[in-house]
């Protein structure tokens, strides 16, 4: 996870675009980065089962999804 999200912040910064905020730890299971308009949410398999955001957001149309 930590490597993710370093490499989304890499590409970001290198791209011009400011994070908000980010939360969470590879340790919880769970990290936010706010980019404003945009929510990158990476999570461990564990936590991804329990939060279920593809139920919650599922008439929303992914504009980019990894496994």
């Amino acid at each position: 996870m930590n490597a993710v999200t370093n490499a989304i912040e890499e590409a970001l910064a290198k791209s011009g675009v400011r994070i908000h905020r980010s939360e969470g730890t590879a340790s919880s299971g769970w990290i936010l980065i706010d980019l404003g308009d945009v929510i990158v949410h990476i999570f461990s398999p564990e936590q991804r089962a329990y939060y279920q955001l593809e139920e919650l957001w599922g008439k929303g149309v992914p504009v980019l999804r990894l496994q």
